[in-house]
């Protein structure tokens, strides 16, 4: 449990610094690469995307992306029966996070639309974190079971 909670606590400290450095930072985060983007929803729409997938859609994907580990790090690092905490505040966070541009960082762009992405993000590392708990419980239970029946049933001492 101890090292669940170390490597849930060093993850989450990492998640929020990649967070903060990338909303925080005094100009947009794709200034200056917009031909990249282009070239890489090219490369998506001639492999399938559909032509509707534009640059709106690849900004709120990538919105959602960065905030999954942030949600799954967070989830971890709070007890179980305390999980459902995480998901009030992953949007408190991102709000604070877009009042902070709107207010501070004249050159950035706040929304609401990344409020509701980054949210969705987080909600679903939050899942993915409660999947996985679920998953190592039901593991645990097996082995512990299945030591238990060999070890206390199985174990019998020889008649002299």
């Amino acid at each position: 449990m101890i090292v669940r909670l170390l490597i849930a606590a060093v993850g989450l400290g990492m998640c929020v610094v990649v967070v903060l450095l990338a909303t925080l930072s005094p100009t947009p985060i794709d200034q200056g690469y917009e031909s990249a983007i282009e070239r890489v929803l090219s490369v998506l729409h001639r492999n399938g995307v559909p032509g509707w997938f534009g640059y709106r859609w690849f900004e709120f994907s990538a919105n959602v992306a960065m905030f999954v580990p942030l949600g799954f790090f967070l989830a971890l690092v709070f007890p179980t029966r305390f999980l459902w905490v995480a998901l009030p505040l992953l949007p408190a966070m991102s709000g604070t996070l877009e009042m902070v541009q709107y207010f501070v960082l004249p050159a950035r762009f706040a929304t609401v639309n990344d409020v509701i992405a980054n949210s969705l993000g987080g909600w679903a590392g939050v899942a993915v974190a409660a999947l996985v708990v679920v998953a190592v419980h039901v593991r645990d239970r097996r082995v512990i079971r299945s030591w238990r029946e060999k070890n206390v049933i199985g174990v019998r001492e020889p008649r002299a």
